[in-house]
C-alpha cells in the first residue's frame, strides 16, 4: 500500500531553470516561472507524506520513551525503509536520486537516536519514581470507558510512595555513594547523569499534569477521588525536582547558572559525522581545528603590529573590545553594518540579494537571561541584539559591551543577515522548501563562515581593528572544534573549556561561560559547534573548484555558485557538491569527500578571481 502510494507521487516535471534568474528589480512582480522549473524531484510529495505521517504518530503518542510509541515509530520507519528500498532507484531523475538518498539517511539516522535514546532511558529510569506506572497513567486518558477514579485515586498513592521512596534513594546515593559501585554498595549519580534524570521528570510530568487536568472538574467523582492525594503527589514532586535540581545537578540560588552536560563519546561522534556525510574523524577534525587556530594567531600577530601593539594580539584585542557604541545605539549600527554588507556583494555580483530580503529583516533586543546562553546576537529574519540592559551588575554590563563592540560587530551583522542566515533563510522558504527536514548545521553555519573568510579575503576588513574583530571570531569557531570535541570525547570538563576560550581566543569569562553552556547543555546537537568553520571549509573548496583560484579560473561565476547553493535548500554539503559537480549517483553512496588535506591551510589561501 505505502509503496503503491510512493510510486503515485513520481512525476515526470520541467527542466532546470537558468541559475542566475532572480527577483532583482521588482519585488512586487516575483519570476515565478523560476520557481515552477527549479522544483523538478519525484519525490516531493512521498517526503510531505512522510513528515504528516511521521507528525500524526508522534502527536498521538506523545510521552518520550513510552513503549508505545517506541514500538510504533520503530514500525513506522521500518515500513519506510522498505518502501524506498521498492522504489527504482535509476528510474529517478538526479533531484529524485539526491531526496532517496537524503531520505533513507534522515530515517536511519532517526534509527540510531532511537536506539540511543533507548540506552539513555535504561540508565535514566531506575533513578524515577514509577515511570511506567505514569505513562500507564496518561495513556488511559483516551481509555472508554475511562479508569475508575477510586482506582486512580488509588494509583496515584501508590505513586507517592514511590516518589517518597526514589527521593529517598538518591539522597541516599548523593551522600554516600561511591564513585565507583562495588558488589552492594550504591553508585554515586554525576552532576550529568542528574541532569538527564531531571529532565525525564520534568518530561513526565508534563505529561502527568496534562493528564490529570483532562478529567479535573469535568468528571465530579473523579475529583471528589484524586484532589488530596493529587495535591499530595503535586508536592513529592516537588521536593523531588528540587533535590535533583540542587544537589544532583548543583543548580542552586546561589549558583543557579552551573554549566552540566554529558559527554556522548567517540564512536557516537563518528556515527553523528556519518550521517552528517562528514568523512573525517574527530581526531582529523582536531587537527585541520589547530591548524586553523594557529592561522589565526599568526595573523593577528601582523594586525597587532599594524595597531603599534608589536605583536601582542592581546593588547590590541584589548583596544578593540574598548570601542562600543553607547547605550541605546547599538541598533544604528547593526543597520549600518548591514547596509554595507550589501553594498559590498553588490557591488562584486558575489550572490543575488533580492530587495525583498533587504527590506524585511528586522531587530529585537535579546533578554538577559538568553544572554547567559548566547552572549552575542544571533539572526535571520530578526536579529536579535545582545546589549546590556539597565538591570544587570556592572560586571555584566562591562563584559557585555566589551564582548559586542563595534569591530566583533562588523565581522559577524553579516553572518547573521546578508548574505548569512537571513538570505539563507529568504532562500529556503522559497526554493525546494520540501527539503526541509535534511536541514544540518554543517549547511546552515557553513555557508555563514564560508562568507566569513572570503568576505576577509576580499577586502571587507579593511582596518586592523576589524581585522581584529574578524580574527577573533574566527578563532573562536576553530576553538569551538576543539572545545566542543574534547568535552565530547571526556578530555576537558565545562570549567576547562570555559579556560580554554577565555586565554586561547581572548573572550570575556562570563561570554566564554554562555558559550560553553549553549554547546554542552544539550540543547544544540553534540557536532554543531563544529559545523561552523568545517561546514565552511567544506564550502570554500568546492569553490576553489567550481568557481576556482587564481591562475586556474573554473566553471561557474561567484553569483551562479552561490545561488546554486542557496537553491538547492538545507542539505549536507557533500550533496551539495554532487548536484553542482553533476556527479555520478548509485542508491550504496557513502560519505567519501575529504575536502581538507591536513598539512594545508585552507584559511589562508588566496581568493578566487571574482
Amino acid at each position: 500500500m505505502l509503496f503503491a502510494l510512493l510510486l503515485a507521487g513520481i512525476l515526470t516535471v520541467a527542466p532546470s531553470a537558468t541559475l542566475t534568474t532572480d527577483d532583482n528589480g521588482d519585488p512586487n512582480r516575483p519570476n515565478l516561472q523560476a520557481l515552477v522549473d527549479g522544483e523538478r524531484s519525484e519525490l516531493v510529495s512521498v517526503l510531505d507524506r512522510y513528515r504528516a505521517d511521521l507528525g500524526a504518530i508522534e502527536r498521538r503518542y506523545p510521552i518520550a520513551n513510552s513503549p508505545r510509541r517506541c514500538a510504533r515509530l520503530a514500525a513506522f520507519r521500518q515500513g519506510w525503509l522498505a518502501a524506498l528500498d521498492a522504489i527504482d532507484f535509476d528510474r529517478l531523475s538526479r533531484d529524485g536520486k539526491i531526496d532517496w538518498l537524503l531520505l533513507r539517511n534522515l530515517i536511519r539516522r532517526a534509527d540510531r537516536q532511537a536506539d540511543i535514546d533507548a540506552a539513555g532511558w535504561g540508565e535514566t529510569a531506575p533513578w524515577l519514581p514509577d515511570p511506567m506506572g505514569c505513562m500507564e497513567l496518561v495513556e488511559s486518558r483516551d481509555a472508554i470507558p475511562a479508569m475508575p477514579a477510586r482506582e486512580v485515586a488509588d494509583r496515584l498513592e501508590r505513586l507517592l510512595l514511590s516518589t517518597r521512596d526514589a527521593e529517598k534513594s538518591l539522597r541516599e546515593a548523593l551522600v554516600s555513594g561511591a564513585p565507583a559501585p562495588t558488589e552492594g554498595s550504591i553508585a554515586k549519580p554525576s552532576a550529568s547523569s542528574c541532569r538527564r534524570v531531571l529532565q525525564a521528570f520534568r518530561g513526565l510530568r508534563r505529561e502527568i499534569d496534562a493528564w490529570y487536568r483532562f478529567r479535573e472538574g469535568y468528571d465530579p467523582t473523579f475529583t471528589w477521588w484524586t484532589e488530596a492525594p493529587w495535591k499530595e503527589l503535586g508536592s513529592a514532586f516537588d521536593a523531588f525536582e528540587r533535590l535533583l535540581r540542587e544537589e544532583g545537578v548543583g543548580q542552586t540560588p546561589a549558583n543557579p547558572d552551573v554549566i552540566v552536560g554529558t559527554p556522548i563519546g567517540r564512536d557516537a561522534l563518528l556515527a553523528d559525522l556519518a550521517f552528517e556525510w562528514i568523512a573525517y574523524s574527530p581526531e582529523e577534525l582536531l587537527a585541520i581545528a589547530e591548524r586553523e587556530l594557529g592561522w589565526c594567531e599568526d595573523q593577528l600577530r601582523a594586525a597587532a603590529i599594524d595597531l603599534s601593539c608589536d605583536d601582542d594580539w592581546r593588547e590590541a584585542l584589548e583596544i578593540v573590545k574598548s570601542r562600543h557604541v553607547e547605550p541605546g545605539e547599538q541598533p544604528a549600527l547593526i543597520k549600518g553594518l548591514a547596509e554595507s554588507a550589501v553594498a559590498f556583494l553588490r557591488e562584486r555580483d558575489l550572490v543575488t540579494v533580492p530587495d525583498l530580503a533587504v527590506e524585511t529583516w528586522r531587530m529585537e533586543m535579546m533578554s538577559p537571561a538568553r544572554q547567559l546562553v548566547t552572549p552575542f546576537f544571533t539572526g535571520g529574519e530578526v536579529i536579535s541584539i545582545a546589549f546590556p540592559t539597565d538591570g544587570m551588575s556592572h560586571e555584566q554590563k562591562r563584559m557585555a559591551l566589551r564582548g559586542n563592540n563595534i569591530h566583533f560587530a562588523h565581522a559577524t551583522v553579516f553572518h547573521e543577515l546578508i548574505p548569512g542566515h537571513h538570505l539563507q533563510q529568504f532562500a529556503q522558504e522559497r526554493w525546494k522548501s520540501y527539503r526541509e527536514p535534511f536541514a544540518t548545521p554543517f549547511w546552515t553555519e557553513g555557508w555563514a563562515l564560508h562568507w566569513e573568510m572570503y568576505l576577509w579575503d576580499l577586502g571587507f576588513h579593511s582596518t586592523p581593528e576589524d581585522r581584529i574583530g574578524a580574527l577573533f571570531w574566527r578563532a573562536h569557531r576553530a576553538a569551538r572544534i576543539i572545545f566542543s570535541l574534547r568535552f565530547h570525547l571526556g578530555q576537558m570538563s565545562p570549567q576547562e573549556c570555559v579556560d580554554f576560550l577565555v586565554e586561547r581566543v581572548g573572550h570575556e569569562r562570563a561570554n566564554a561561560e554562555g558559550e560553553v553552556r549553549r554547546a554542552v547543555s544539550g540543547d544544540y546537537a553534540p557536532l554543531y559547534q563544529v559545523a561552523y568553520m568545517i561546514g565552511g571549509l567544506q564550502f570554500r573548496a568546492l569553490h576553489r573548484e567550481l568557481v576556482g583560484v587564481p591562475g586556474r579560473p573554473g566553471v561557474m561565476s561567484d553569483r551562479a555558485f552561490h545561488d546554486a547553493i542557496l537553491r538547492e535548500n538545507n542539505i549536507p554539503v557533500e550533496f551539495v557538491r554532487m548536484i553542482l559537480g553533476n556527479e555520478p549517483l548509485q542508491r550504496d553512496r557513502q560519505p567519501s569527500w575529504r575536502f581538507d588535506d591536513l598539512p594545508g591551510s585552507a584559511a589562508g589561501s588566496p581568493p578566487a578571481d571574482s
